[in-house]
């Protein structure tokens, strides 16, 4: 058995589908196949049923992927303190961020730092806020970075800097000129909003809550899986939400949005990372780069 048959392994595990593991992992699909056949010959066991064109896990097979989770995060955490032994000349870092701070922060902190450390690989995966958790409860990150509140004992999270949030609508939004009192407008508006489990979200249901709504009392026009779509969305006339300044400020800019004045929560965005796996330098001196102040400049504000 080797490190790389249980990479695959989890890969093809996690989306129960050859051809996507075989793509995310840029191998060819029949390598992809047989280090699955390899394993199972090898052990003469059956870790795959192959049910149409798709594949799931066996009982043995969700047994041994928990195993070989623990086998890689030792093996990442072994990779990790030699790479601090070779003072940064090599080695990989595992990153998970949440939409906001992972699409209009974080990449130019990845070039930055690749800048200092060249021989550091740096691999980046975006989701919402429990995606992040999730890839570090697993090991599958090493560092996350998210913007929703986490509630995790395993993870260590640390306050990096804080987000403005704005409640926003197309110009043309007939809801502009309505009357009445702000609760009575908010359950009367057409939304756009997050998926369950996005920062982005819980922020919005949180300005509602302030004015005693839920969800579950206002019109929901679209659900949607990213900040861009939302805004894309809104901009076309959709209904309202509320964005971080970083995904809304172009669109203040261009006139495609307009800022609708409301007390909204203050939100912070954090730094994760698993208590009980080893945080080299690496990743240090990645955290610091985020964090404004004396390692790294402040967000910029498309509108300041």
């Amino acid at each position: 058995m080797t490190l790389e048959q249980l990479r695959i392994f989890i890969a093809v595990a996690d989306r129960e589908h050859v051809t996507q593991a075989a793509h995310d992992l840029h191998l060819t699909q029949s390598a992809v196949s047989s280090a699955i056949t390899a394993l199972e010959g090898r052990y003469a066991i059956k870790l795959f049923d192959r049910i149409g064109r798709r594949i799931a896990l066996t009982d043995a097979g969700r047994t041994f992927l928990e195993e070989a989770r623990a086998i890689l995060i030792r093996a990442t955490d072994g990779e990790a303190v030699l790479s601090d032994l070779a003072d940064f000349r090599r080695g990989e870092l595992a990153i998970a961020a949440s939409q906001t701070i992972g699409t209009y922060w974080i990449p130019r902190v990845v070039q930055a730092f690749k800048a200092s450390y060249p021989g550091i690989h740096v691999t980046l995966e975006l989701g919402n806020t429990e995606f992040v958790a999730d890839r570090l409860r697993d090991g599958a990150a090493l560092v996350g970075f998210v913007e929703g509140p986490v509630d995790e004992p395993s993870l260590a999270i640390d306050r990096l800097f804080d987000d403005e949030l704005m409640l926003v609508t197309a110009p043309a939004d007939p809801w502009l000129g309505a009357g009445g009192s702000m609760a009575e407008r908010l359950k009367a508006a057409r939304w756009v909003l997050r998926e369950k489990g996005s920062g982005t979200r819980v922020a919005l249901e949180q300005v509602l809550a302030h004015y005693d709504l839920s969800a579950a009392d206002v019109d929901v026009a679209l659900e949607l899986p990213s900040n861009e779509t939302v805004r894309t969305a809104v901009e076309a006339g959709a209904g309202m939400t509320v964005l971080s300044r970083m995904v809304a400020g172009p669109a203040l800019v261009a006139g495609s949005l307009v800022q609708v004045e409301t007390p909204l929560p203050g939100r912070s965005f954090h730094a994760l990372r698993h208590r009980e796996r080893y945080f080299g330098r690496a990743a240090a001196a990645f955290v610091d780069l985020v964090r404004p102040g004396p390692f790294g400049p402040a967000p910029e504000s498309p509108t300041r």
